[in-house]
């Protein structure tokens, strides 16, 4: 089955950096499209990156353009999101995600808190 699980989230500083990482299991995982996806308390969730199968394509939400970077290890079945110059309001829990034909599956989240 489908496991997506999810590490590297913490405490940091305003202007800190973050990698997250999600290893992923029981698909094969370099035939996909893999995305991050965050939840600030008392809003929806909210698409934040996307990397094709290859590493080759990204795409991000405007909120993150140009501080944050997608990418993957498929050797390693790994996705990853670095975060440098982190706000305040990038605090929330992300999720790594797999969306296939209607079908989509989640990691249990990371929570990033950004705080001084």
């Amino acid at each position: 089955q489908v496991q997506l699980v999810e590490s590297g989230g913490g405490l940091v500083q305003p202007g800190g950096s973050l990698r997250l990482s999600c290893a992923a299991s029981g698909f094969t995982f370099s035939s996909y499209f893999m995305n991050w996806y965050r939840q600030a308390p008392g809003k929806e969730r909210e698409f934040v990156a996307a990397v094709s199968s290859a590493g080759s394509g990204t795409n991000y939400a405007d909120s993150v353009k140009g501080r944050f970077t997608i990418s993957r290890a498929n050797a390693m079945n790994t996705v990853y999101l670095q975060m440098n110059s982190l706000k305040p309001e990038d605090t929330a829990v992300y999720y790594c995600n797999l969306r296939f034909r209607t079908y989509e599956w989640w990691g249990q989240g990371t929570q990033v808190t950004v705080s001084s």
